[in-house]
């Protein structure tokens, strides 16, 4: 049994059972990927997949059994790479962030830039999805951290480390009715209007639904999206009212989108870097949570992490307003 094994075995699971698929994730053949297979699984001596015809069907119960302990061994052998590569102060590596459109359009760009001027041979990669596929690429390793947003309670996954808070936002055509108020729209009035919003939206859980349902209303959701810049597109094509997220909105959008809040309508979203328990973090990762996170400081963090908490009494994240002015000028002080 080697590691490479193991991070084939991992590879097909999370292909969804494609070897094609989880071959070209991993760099290798097919067949040299098949025949790595069939080794691990003559010296264990069972299957780790059922098969129909030359196809993986489904993982054995023992295969999972396997799995789970493969994706252990493989994160500890990673610890330990990531330990040696400190002690060398090895400037080189690699960053994988898995995160929301959102995320990655509006709020991370200041963030990377600050990191590839001061480790510019550390390569980054953004692997953007929606809320539970970026929790579940960080659960399944894939990542080296997750950054996603919630209404209420922080992610279970991990440790979540509060980043900022912000509020959605009403957007319309500037010829739209609702931009003639001199007021914020109601609930009621959103009601009767289609919406256009995230595909998570569309969940039972979604906040957007429950504070329409707590007054007894219906919205309308007519289209979703999981791209903020794509929600925009479709508002100026009249195909209804924008309800997104306020950081998605650019001075640009002023030309012909009026913006209308909606922070006393729906409640309000913390933006959350979770990264997985009992990790060890390069030098370079740390640099980059400090300044996506400032307002914590590297001595909060690494206690933080170094208990692995939970439940820490972590101080209210700052608005997007207040934490956008301080990645600027984390950013231009470089």
């Amino acid at each position: 049994m080697t590691l490479l094994q193991l991070r084939y075995l991992i590879a097909i699971a999370d292909s969804g059972l494609n070897i094609t698929l989880a071959a070209e994730r991993v760099h290798a053949t097919q067949p040299g990927l098949s025949k790595q297979l069939k080794l691990l699984e003559d010296e264990l001596g069972f299957q780790l997949f059922t098969r129909k015809g030359k196809s993986l069907d489904s993982i054995t119960h023992a295969g999972g059994q396997v799995l789970d302990r493969a994706r252990t061994i493989l994160a500890e052998a990673l610890n330990i790479r990531s330990i040696a590569a400190n002690m060398r102060n090895e400037q080189r590596g690699e960053l994988r962030i898995a995160t929301t459109h959102t995320q990655a359009r509006f709020a991370l760009p200041g963030t990377i830039a600050a990191l590839s001027r001061l480790y510019p041979q550390v390569s980054v990669h953004l692997q953007p999805a929606d809320d539970a596929e970026v929790l579940a690429q960080l659960e399944n390793g894939r990542v080296d951290l997750a950054i996603v947003s919630t209404a209420g309670a922080p992610p279970t996954i991990g440790v979540a480390l509060p980043a900022y808070r912000w509020n959605r936002v009403v957007l319309v055509p500037r010829t739209h009715p609702l931009a003639a108020l001199q007021r914020a729209p109601t609930l009621q009035e959103l009601a009767s209007l289609p919406l256009i919003s995230y595909d998570s939206s569309l969940k039972p859980e979604s906040s957007l639904r429950r504070a329409f349902e707590a007054q007894e209303l219906q919205p309308q959701i007519i289209m979703t999206a999981g791209d903020a810049d794509l929600i925009k597109t479709y508002v100026r094509a009249g195909m209804g009212v924008g309800v997104l997220a306020e950081m998605a909105v650019q001075p640009s959008d002023s030309d012909d989108l009026h913006v209308l809040a909606a922070d006393h309508l729906l409640p309000s979203c913390t933006t959350w870097l979770v990264l997985r328990r009992e990790g060890v973090l390069r030098e370079f990762t740390m640099e980059f949570i400090t300044r996506f996170i400032p307002h914590l400081g590297r001595r909060t963090i690494d206690r933080a992490l170094g208990s692995g908490a939970r439940d820490h009494p972590w101080p209210e994240a700052p608005p997007w307003s207040t934490w956008l002015t301080h990645s600027q000028e984390s950013l231009d002080s470089l």
